[in-house]
């Protein structure tokens, strides 16, 4: 069946703060430009995961009177405190300098994506939640030109059924990929063009998030909390943030890096252990937990970056991974990212010309990557251990200044990094108390997620046998506990014999299994658009 089409001059792939800044900056620049935005998730914002505290750099650059409107979506930072934890003990250290966060505001970004989205279409841009990208199109000569969205109507055996509709070819002149982290699309393109050459490996780090309720002595709005230390080993990267948002509502989280070694280590019991912590738990006690959410973020830096254009598109944002990991913040420069490739396409448009090759050279050229470069050796230090990490991280920010003549590569990827399961000491995780601490279901009940249970699997083993026959066989099958969402499950039949039960029902749209799995033998397509978590206030 022939798919319908709709062309535009630019389509943008993602309504996170990339795309829509992207979106945005194109119509002020030009306002006769078609502009397009598709957007996975039900509604704006309904995918969107992140701490966050933003630095308003790249907002007050195009939108300078954002703060008139910021009254539902942030809140200035007052107070910053970094804690070093023991298993007893909390030590307030220095706020390491990319770390302070004076001027900056602690942010729903699902929230703030829905502010952008009306700020987009007020100037013309056409948004489309609920269709996910699933297919890029090229012309005879490769360029790129343009997506097609998800066919639906197609049951769980791979048949056609009487609701099925083909997907709709979106094309453009120019496409814009701006997935976020480990987007499905963008790692396509990365491939089809090669735009990995040369370049180190990407790195990642996996982010889990509550939202609560409290009522606590140590509660006190504006505040910004980092941690680091228990109850992670001193050889997994790793550590905490508790934002204090108005209403006596705080944002937990903890970030473990994907590198980890052991096979037993579970991110989300991580997390769960962390709140136990006395200084955590006393902020905690007697409130209630209202959102869950989990997704990974880029944590390669600039040695991480892959080339940015090719014929008929780019990459902008974490779909690039622009991500400053010091500062634990990547809103900002995915931001200016989308703003440096808006300008360059609208110069791209205006030749007629396939490739915004001007993209990388603004971006080369701004703070944006100024600040990624003066960064660059701090989370590589860390694969060294926590202690040494830090001490270079120290040397390199107060004595250095970002200035060392030397950079250093990252050689291998996080799937690679796992040991075997009889190499590793298994972790005894406590059973939940319901109080401080949940299941992974109970979660994944708070994320909103909803899939139709009658679609083919979106989570696609390339070869069915690895897990049982590696997997499970080498690593004690670290998909069960890699997963923040319940997804992956070892069942036995009656002579005992294991299988893996993919419950994609469950699936938040965090990338962990497409990252971490030690064959690359899990691959994440997108679901039928609108499937997924449903964030609000996250």
């Amino acid at each position: 069946m022939d798919r319908e089409s709709m062309s535009y001059d630019v389509v943008i792939v993602g309504a996170g703060p990339a795309g829509l800044s992207a979106a945005i900056r194109l119509k002020q620049l030009n306002a006769s430009l078609t502009v397009c935005v598709l957007e996975k998730g039900a509604s704006v914002g309904a995918h969107i995961l992140s701490g966050a505290v933003i630095e308003p750099r790249a907002l007050d650059e195009f939108l300078p009177d954002w703060r008139d409107h910021a009254a539902n979506f942030a809140t200035a930072v007052e107070h910053d405190a970094f804690y070093w934890l023991t298993s007893k003990r909390a030590f307030k250290l220095p706020t390491p300098r990319p770390m302070r966060n004076e001027g900056n505001y602690i942010v729903s970004l699902g929230n703030l994506c829905r502010w952008l989205a009306t700020v987009a279409e007020r100037l013309g841009v056409e948004i489309y939640p609920g269709f996910a990208g699933a297919e890029v199109l090229f012309d005879e000569q490769g360029s790129v030109i343009g997506v097609a969205t998800g066919d639906v109507g197609i049951n769980a055996r791979g048949e056609q059924t009487a609701q099925y509709q083909r997907g709709m070819a979106l094309l453009g002149k120019q496409t814009i990929f701006a997935e976020g982290c480990r987007g499905s699309l963008s790692e396509l393109v990365m491939k089809h063009f090669d735009l990995r050459k040369d370049v180190c490996p990407q790195t990642y780090g996996l982010g889990l998030k509550e939202l609560w309720e409290v009522d606590s002595p140590q509660y006190k709005s504006g505040s910004a909390w980092h941690s680091v230390g228990w109850p992670l080993d001193k050889k997994t990267y790793g550590g905490s943030f508790v934002y204090h948002l108005p209403h006596n509502r705080v944002y937990i989280g903890y970030v473990v890096g994907l590198d980890y070694q052991n096979p037993y280590l579970s991110p989300f019991h991580e997390f769960q252990r962390f709140k136990q912590h006395p200084f955590i738990k006393s902020l905690l006690q007697g409130g209630k937990r209202i959102s869950y959410g989990a997704r990974s973020l880029n944590e390669g830096g600039l040695q991480s970056l892959p080339k940015l254009t090719f014929p008929g598109g780019c990459l902008i944002g974490c779909a690039a991974g622009t991500l400053n990991v010091p500062k634990i913040k990547g809103t900002h420069t995915a931001m200016k990212s989308a703003l440096c490739a808006a300008e360059a396409i609208v110069m791209c448009l205006e030749k007629d010309e396939r490739e915004a090759t001007e993209y990388p050279v603004r971006l080369k050229a701004s703070w944006l990557y100024q600040e990624l470069k003066a960064v660059r050796n701090i989370r590589p230090a860390f694969r060294y251990g926590l202690v040494p990490g830090m001490l270079h991280a120290a040397l390199d920010t107060y004595i250095f200044r970002g200035l060392v003549p030397y950079t250093f590569k990252t050689k291998e990827p996080d799937h690679a990094a796992l040991r075997p399961a009889e190499a590793a000491v298994k972790i005894d995780y406590p059973k939940p108390d319901n109080v401080l601490t949940f299941d992974r279901l109970s979660s994944v009940y708070l994320t909103n997620t909803y899939h139709s249970e009658d679609q083919p699997c979106h989570l696609v083993l390339k070869n069915k046998s690895l897990a049982i026959d590696n997997n499970y066989k080498l690593y004690a099958s670290p998909e069960t506990r890699y997963c923040p969402a319940g997804v992956y499950e070892i069942v036995y039949n009656e002579n005992m014999d294991a299988r893996l039960q993919i419950n994609a029902q469950n699936c938040i749209h965090c990338k962990a299994c497409d990252i971490k799995d030690p064959k690359q033998n899990i691959q994440w397509m997108p679901p039928e658009g609108g499937g997924g978590p449903n964030y609000e206030n996250m």
